[in-house]
């Protein structure tokens, strides 16, 4: 229950901050459709980790929130153009109308380029404020996996794949880049901002990598296995949309299996860092056994 109290008290710290980045100005219009698909329901995922990360090395997180802030702007801009017509076609994202269904395409297009944007002010102010080398170093990290290094090449190669077949080697790529992207950014970011450096932050990339690939298997088991009412957002959209998956190449049991092993990898990882991660080794291990 501790661990539980402690991960609302999270949540509702960056709701708080997101609320105050996120105040309604000219044009109001633009900054409902940002507000609401940033307060549609999500889990603040990677903003956990980042500012559990901080917390595991020692660091105070209250320095972590701005970046905290900025992962989510920038992983909710990534859906808001992921559910696009262009892209996976969604109408429904965490059980609501996704931003162009109930805006307009245009609008959820340009919704999105405002919290990525947006996202890289907070961080920058965050960097000017404190003069701090460490934290731009942060944020060019978060740049880093959020583009050229992560999340958009790896979304690239998942577009281009589209209805052809793709050996293990094509699919993990997109995996580790386009999911795990994030996942790594949050922990490494998170840990350096707290003061870590060498050995260390590679060591929140090797416990990113391996909570990466597992929270994408995980998202392909559950699009098979779970339904639309659990998940908020439609099942079966990778065969809709003739996606090779984890659960496609490898079967419904080997996907299980592995992602059990990879899960169980990352905790150990975190585990072995002692009491301070305690909190950030107690969340991974709920990711585990998440339903949606």
């Amino acid at each position: 229950m501790e661990f539980k109290n402690k991960l609302n008290e999270r949540i509702e710290l960056i709701d708080k901050a997101l609320e105050n980045y996120l105040k309604p100005k000219y044009p109001e219009r633009l900054y409902e459709a940002m507000g609401y698909s940033v307060f549609a329901g999500g889990k603040r995922l990677r903003p956990v980790l980042l500012l559990s990360a901080c917390e595991a090395v020692g660091g105070n997180i209250e320095d972590a929130v701005p970046f905290a802030c900025a992962l989510e702007m920038i992983h909710t801009y990534s859906l808001i153009h992921d559910d696009l017509p262009a892209m996976d076609n969604d109408d429904f994202r965490r059980g609501k109308p996704t931003c162009h269904k109930q805006f307009d395409e245009a609008l959820a297009i340009l919704a999105g380029d405002g919290l990525l944007t947006y996202a890289f002010e907070v961080m920058l102010e965050a960097v000017c404020a404190k003069k701090d080398i460490g934290l731009a170093k942060a944020a060019k990290l978060i740049a880093n996996y959020s583009g050229s290094e992560g999340m958009l090449v790896g979304q690239v190669v998942d577009v281009e794949s589209e209805g052809t077949k793709i050996d293990d080697k094509t699919l993990m790529y997109i995996h580790d880049n386009k999911t795990g992207g994030l996942i790594k950014a949050a922990l490494m970011a998170g840990a350096m901002i707290g003061g870590a450096h060498g050995d260390v932050v590679r060591n929140f990339e090797k416990i990113g990598y391996n909570m990466g690939i597992a929270f994408q298997i995980k998202d392909d088991i559950l699009d098979v296995t779970s339904t639309t009412e659990v998940l908020g957002k439609p099942v079966l959209s990778d065969v809709k949309n003739d996606k090779q998956t984890y659960v496609s190449l490898y079967g419904l049991d080997n996907a299980q299996q592995d992602y059990e092993t990879l899960s169980n990898g990352a905790v150990k990882l975190i585990n072995d860092m002692g009491d301070k991660a305690e909190f950030l080794a107690w969340y991974a291990e709920s990711l585990i056994n998440r339903e949606k």
